[in-house]
């Protein structure tokens, strides 16, 4: 019977349809771009691995320009650290150092490729990364320690360089020097949220790098940067570490008991909650914009429903008097306008779904509608649909069989 109402007024049908549906459209478009967005950032961050501490001059969740001279003052995470952690930590699991350079030139014959990533890294980082090669292999203990001239080099690289042809066992030239390529990453592809491209970092062991650079400078380098990463043996909190780390770089660094701390300790959460606000913030702002569209769409519902009680008043006069319940009369109104609502809110997430899938085919990361966010929508258009339709369909099974006969 509600079918039948609402195919009998399309028109009208399909207004309130369309007020539902922008509503649902644009609660459910910016959940799902929010969620994509910071799935797709958070899957970035993993890159550095949950139960890693990073020794910086900073933290990562403050604004550097805040304090920029005093952050500036500070000196970058060095080989003495990286040395004395290794040595003295009875937490860590791995202990790796890296340095890296951006805009190295890499030739073999006539072809080049410009402003590449040239990193240098201890052998720790390997496991740390738990980095995985398309072809060749990873360096020997013999080439690290006598820094020896081989290379790894990442996909982007090897077909800019060689095309199609096996790049291990061939020779590139950088840094001025000849050196073989031994290994090739596996490709990552384009993620806009990788925040460690090894598609296009030419990697060496630390040892060979130190020919090339000044590596582990305290103050660091204008054209290089540094990373130090510790990782916690299973069983051990990174709370725990970062307790043990503070006391062997302080020892390191020779700072005293009431002397403030030159470094800071990081952990991957951090920059989690360091974009948490701003994507609260957007969230919020998609449901503000959602629901001020709901409440015209709801309002149109209503208006819908109190015309069809008006439209129906002989007929809902004859059927009490034939014994109809207010429950069953209530429910007739009450049905069709939820039914109204959740048909609004399953094309709304049509749309969204269609908008989403064409974002995700000109952007470097997927977009997706999740089925969490299906169930929101679809629990806001029934909770719609009953708000709206509440009042009318109370006012029809109130309503006297006589006066509703004369109607």
């Amino acid at each position: 019977m509600a079918t039948s109402q609402l195919l009998s007024n399309k028109l009208r049908t399909f207004l309130s349809l369309l007020g539902i549906s922008i509503g649902i459209f644009c609660i459910i478009a910016v959940l799902s771009a929010v969620d994509s967005l910071e799935k797709n950032i958070l899957n970035g961050f993993s890159e550095f691995g949950s139960d890693v501490v990073y020794i910086d001059k900073q933290p990562w969740t403050e604004d550097p320009g805040s304090n920029f001279w005093k952050y500036l003052k500070r000196p970058v995470p060095h080989l003495k650290d990286y040395e004395s952690v290794k040595k003295k930590s009875k937490l860590a699991k791995l202990v790796a150092y890296c340095y890296f350079t951006v805009g190295s030139t890499i030739k073999r014959g006539s072809n080049s490729l410009e402003g590449a990533i040239i990193m240098g890294s201890t052998p720790e980082y390997v496991q740390l990364q738990d980095m995985e090669l398309q072809e060749g292999r990873f360096f020997s203990t013999y080439e690290y320690q006598s820094a020896t001239d081989v290379v790894i080099i990442g996909n982007t690289i090897k077909e800019e360089i060689f095309g199609e042809v096996n790049a291990v066992g061939k020779n590139i030239k950088m840094l001025g020097r000849q050196f073989k390529v031994i290994g090739v990453i596996k490709e990552e592809g384009e993620n806009f949220f990788n925040f460690l491209q090894f598609d296009d970092i030419a990697w060496m062991g630390l040892n060979t790098m130190q020919k090339f650079y000044n590596v582990g400078k305290p103050y660091g380098n204008a054209n290089g940067g540094q990373l130090l990463a510790v990782q916690a043996k299973d069983g051990v909190t990174l709370a725990e570490l970062k307790d043990e780390l503070t006391g062997i770089v302080r020892a390191s660094r020779k700072i005293r008991p009431f002397e403030e701390e030159n470094f800071a300790l990081n952990e991957v959460s951090m920059l989690g909650d360091a974009i948490a606000p701003v994507i609260s913030a957007m969230n919020i702002a998609g449901i503000f914009v959602g629901i001020f569209s709901l409440i015209v769409g709801m309002i149109s519902v209503a208006n819908i429903m109190f015309v069809s009680v008006k439209e129906r008043t002989g007929l809902i006069g004859v059927k009490k008097a034939l014994g109809a319940r207010q429950f069953f009369i209530l429910m007739e109104f009450l049905l069709e306008s939820i039914f109204l609502c959740i048909v609004g809110g399953a094309m709304g997430l049509l749309f969204v779904f269609l908008l989403l899938k064409g974002i995700s085919a000109v952007i470097p990361f997927e977009m997706w509608l999740s089925f969490t966010n299906i169930m929101i929508g679809v629990t806001v258009s029934v909770s719609v649909g009953i708000i709206a339709g509440m009042i009318p369909a109370f006012l029809a099974s109130k309503l006297d069989p006589v006066v509703a006969m004369r109607g």
